[in-house]
């Protein structure tokens, strides 16, 4: 077989790649400029600010355990396609929530939509990559999250220059909708018929991800404290470049998901997660003790590599623990722990830092991950190579 017909950048993949590379561009676009719009154009206060960003979130993990549910029962097409055009169609309402209650349910809405469209997303990338590539392929996959990540707010912010949003609104839209187009040529893969014909609230979850889950939970709780805060941690420390911090954050992730795939397929999850735990602690311990410039980049960097071996190594165990039927019980339960870990982040940075201030705290994070990392060997590992040779001898994955 050559190069070129073994390679996964092609037809479906490239699908959904696009799809989605495109949808988090629109995300990101929003994420600096959102909160400038509604405190400067609307007249929204800090707090009520605050609330409508953090409803996002709170809706996305409201929605995903149901959406694993229908996902692996009713397809993953039919919840797809309409997610991302009704997350493109979204994005022109914004102009038009003038006031705090509206825009605080068009934000909640636009999280239910944005629940739905990565979970069944994610999981559908995953039935389309052979197993035996599976860490390659979600590594790849991922650099549709991490390139939106270091060039959406950019774009978001160059559009809003001048203080004009709503043509801002409109281009996150229209992105937006040209990843809806991608959707449309996909081929998706017929499934087995779901193991659940009923519903049930243990259905809603999948139990053999819960140790990952958990994990990804402790990990992710120093990750919210990161994104939302290092702005105001450049800022109170005086070493500015957040901006550049961010690019050499994207620039970690972005060369661990074109590596950590292959080391993934080859050797498992062992020494690759050890390592990006270790990367995390590193990251915030720079962060805790050595306030300068040339520290701050590094420990970005090492952050970056950190996070981009830990998530797509986790999402790929998960994937690893079922059959095809329960892959979207099995990401929507792993995505549930990302989004609560970073909700509890954002929530227990801002107490911390009020008292101990933020270098302080993102020490006290380095010591969480050395947590989380003593919790993988002796839990999240042990649990998945008791169970992985099992699923994999019974079921094809």
């Amino acid at each position: 077989m050559s190069q070129a017909s073994n390679s996964i950048f092609r037809g479906n993949f490239l699908m959904v790649f696009f799809a989605s590379l495109l949808m988090f561009t629109a995300f990101y676009l929003l994420l600096p400029t959102l909160p400038v719009f509604l405190t400067r154009e609307l007249k929204i206060t800090e707090g009520q600010t605050g609330i409508i960003l953090s409803v996002y979130t709170l809706a996305a993990l409201l929605i995903r355990p149901f959406t694993g549910y229908m996902i692996d029962r009713h397809g993953r097409k039919f919840f797809y396609i309409p997610a991302i055009l009704l997350f493109a169609a979204i994005f022109v309402v914004y102009p038009l929530a003038g006031v705090f209650i509206w825009m605080l349910a068009v934000r909640f809405i636009h999280g239910l939509v944005w629940g739905v469209a990565t979970t069944t997303g994610s999981t559908l990338i995953v039935d389309i990559i052979p197993a035996q590539r599976r860490g390659e392929g979600i590594g790849l996959y991922g650099l549709a999250m991490t390139i939106p990540m270091a060039i959406g707010p950019f774009i978001g912010l160059e559009l809003t220059r001048n203080n004009s949003y709503t043509p801002m609104f409109w281009i996150a839209g229209a992105l937006a909708f040209a990843g809806f187009l991608f959707t449309l040529p996909i081929k998706y893969p017929v499934l087995p018929p779901s193991l659940s014909k009923k519903f049930s609230w243990r259905n809603l979850f999948e139990s053999s991800s819960l140790p990952v889950t958990f994990n990804l939970l402790l990990i992710n709780i120093s990750y919210g404290g990161l994104v939302s805060f290092i702005s105001l941690y450049a800022i109170k420390t005086g070493l500015g470049l957040t901006g550049v911090f961010f690019i050499v954050f994207a620039s970690g992730i972005t060369l661990a998901r074109i590596y950590m795939g292959k080391i993934f397929d080859r050797h498992g999850p062992a020494v690759l997660s050890v390592v990006g735990i270790l990367l995390l602690a590193v990251g915030y311990l720079l962060l805790g003790i050595v306030i300068n410039k040339v520290a701050f980049m590094i420990a970005g960097f090492a952050l970056g590599l950190g996070s981009g071996i830990v998530f797509p190594t986790f999402q790929a165990m998960v994937n690893n623990l079922v059959v095809p039927q329960r892959r979207g019980a099995a990401n929507s339960t792993l995505f549930s722990g990302l989004d609560l870990g970073i909700g509890l982040g954002m929530l227990i940075t801002g107490l911390l830092a009020h008292s101990l201030g933020l270098p302080k705290t993102y020490l006290m994070f380095s010591g969480l991950n050395i947590a989380a990392l003593i919790y993988f060997i002796f839990i999240s590992l042990t649990h998945y190579q008791a169970n992985y040779r099992r699923i994999s001898e019974n079921s094809k994955i």
